[in-house]
C-alpha cells in the first residue's frame, strides 16, 4: 500500500513545532519531514496544526449519554454511538470510558449493572461502528455496599485497563467543604436538605464498614491482573501515602497543592480536568489545575465532564504562558498513553499509530484564540 502524505502542516512534535509533512503507511507513521511539500500528493493542511490524537483516560461523558436526566435511562447503543461521535469531534482517538460501580440508589447508573453497556461496546467494536478506540476505566466507590457485586461483569475483560478508587463521603476529599457538597447534591441530584443530612449520616456509617475491605479487594485485583490503579481526590499527605502503598501510579484530581506535590515525591502522576483549566478553577473549590502546572505538577489532563475541554485547556495553558505547545499537548497525548500502557501512540514519530488530528486556531472576540478540530484519523483512516 502506498503512503498517504499529510503536507503543509504545523507539526506538534515531542519537543518542538515545525512546518512539515507526515507520511502514513499501513496505519502507522512512516516518516516525518520538515519543510513544505507542494509537489507531494496527499492531504494539504494549509498551515493547520497536526497533532497526535488525544488519549482520554477519564470521562464521565458516556454516563451522561446513558442518563441524560436524573432517572432517565437511555438505550445503550444509541448512547454509545452519540458519546463516541462527541469524543471524536473533540480530537479524542483513544478513550477510556469511565463507568462508576457502587451506589445505594439502585435507580442510578452506578447502582445498577453494566452488562448491556459492555455488550454494546463489544458489538459496536466488532461491527467497526466506532470512531475512537474504546477502553474501560472502572471507578469503584469504596463505601458503597454493592461495589464488588457490580464489578463482576468487568472480571477478565481485556478492555479494562484502569481502575480508580473513589470515596465521596461528605466531609473529606472532594467534599471536604460540606456546604459545597450540599449545593451539588441538592442542585444536580435534586435532594432535599433533609435527604442530604440523612445521607451524610449514612455515608459515614458505610465508609466505616466497607471502605477498607473494598480497597483491599480492588488493590489485589489490580496487582493480580496487571491493571493500572489510580487514587481519586487525594487531599492530604496520608491519602497519597496510602495510594502509593496500594501501588497506584496516578493521583486523579488532587484537591490541594500539598497532595499534588506529595504525589510527585512518591512517583505518582497528577491528573487534572480540562474544565478546571478552562474555567480558571475547580467547581468544587479545590486547587486550580493551572496552579499545579505553574509548579510543574500537572502531568495529564482529562476532559472529565466536557470532551471539548481538552483542546481548549491546551490552548489556554499555552496562551497564559504556563506551558509550551508541545508540553501542553503531551498532557493529553503522550503522558496518558504512557500511564495506561499504550506505548504505540501519543506522539508524531515513525513507527507509532497514525492517530492524528487537524486543528485550526482562530482569533475570537477581544483577541482570544479558539481551537477547532477539523479532521480526525485513527490508524490512518479518516473517521471525522
Amino acid at each position: 500500500m502506498s503512503a498517504t502524505v499529510f503536507k503543509n502542516a504545523r507539526l506538534v512534535l515531542p519537543t518542538e513545532e515545525v512546518l512539515g509533512s507526515v507520511a502514513v503507511k499501513d496505519g502507522r507513521i512512516h516518516s516525518v519531514d520538515q519543510g513544505t511539500a507542494s509537489d507531494a500528493q496527499g492531504w494539504d493542511l494549509e498551515g493547520d496544526y497536526l497533532m497526535p490524537g488525544f488519549v482520554e483516560m477519564h470521562t464521565d461523558n458516556f454516563e451522561r449519554h446513558l442518563m441524560p436526566r436524573p432517572k432517565v435511562h437511555w438505550a445503550e447503543m444509541p448512547g454509545l454511538i452519540a458519546h463516541d461521535a462527541e469524543v471524536a469531534a473533540a480530537g479524542i482517538t483513544t478513550v477510556f470510558d469511565a463507568l462508576g460501580v457502587g451506589d445505594a440508589d439502585l435507580d442510578s447508573l452506578r447502582g445498577s449493572t453494566w452488562d448491556k453497556v459492555i455488550e454494546a461496546i463489544e458489538l459496536c467494536t466488532r461491527k467497526n461502528l466506532l470512531r475512537a478506540d474504546h477502553h474501560l476505566h472502572v471507578r469503584c466507590e469504596l463505601p458503597a455496599p454493592n461495589t464488588i457485586d457490580l464489578f463482576q461483569p468487568f472480571h477478565g475483560l481485556p478492555r479494562l485497563s484502569l481502575i480508580s478508587l473513589m470515596d465521596h463521603t461528605p466531609g473529606q476529599r472532594q467534599w471536604e467543604n460540606i456546604d459545597v457538597a450540599r449545593v451539588y447534591y441538592t442542585g444536580k441530584k435534586g435532594w432535599s436538605n433533609e435527604k442530604f443530612e440523612r445521607q451524610v449520616h449514612l455515608s459515614t456509617e458505610l465508609q466505616d464498614r466497607y471502605a477498607q475491605p473494598h480497597r483491599a479487594y480492588f488493590v489485589d485485583y489490580c496487582r493480580s491482573h496487571g491493571i493500572a490503579l489510580a487514587s481519586h481526590d487525594d487531599t492530604t499527605v496520608a491519602h497519597v501515602e496510602q495510594a502509593h502503598a496500594d501501588g497506584a501510579s496516578m493521583s486523579e484530581f488532587p484537591t490541594t497543592l500539598l497532595a499534588a506535590r506529595t504525589a510527585h515525591q512518591h512517583g505518582l502522576l497528577n491528573v487534572m480536568g480540562g474544565p478546571n483549566v478552562v474555567r480558571g478553577g475547580s467547581h468544587s473549590g479545590n486547587v486550580a489545575a493551572s496552579e499545579l502546572a505553574r509548579h510543574g505538577l500537572l502531568d495529564i489532563l482529562s476532559s472529565d465532564y466536557v470532551p471539548g475541554s481538552m483542546l481548549s485547556a491546551v490552548l489556554r495553558l499555552v496562551d497564559d504562558g504556563i506551558l509550551s505547545l508541545p508540553q501542553a499537548v503531551a498532557t493529553v497525548t503522550h503522558n496518558p498513553a504512557q500511564a495506561t500502557g499504550l506505548k504505540d501512540r501519543g506522539q508524531i514519530a515513525p513507527g507509532l499509530r497514525a492517530d492524528l488530528i487537524q486543528v485550526r486556531v482562530v482569533q475570537w472576540a477581544q483577541g482570544q484564540r479558539h481551537a477547532v478540530v477539523r479532521s480526525v484519523w485513527r490508524e490512518g483512516v479518516r473517521v471525522l
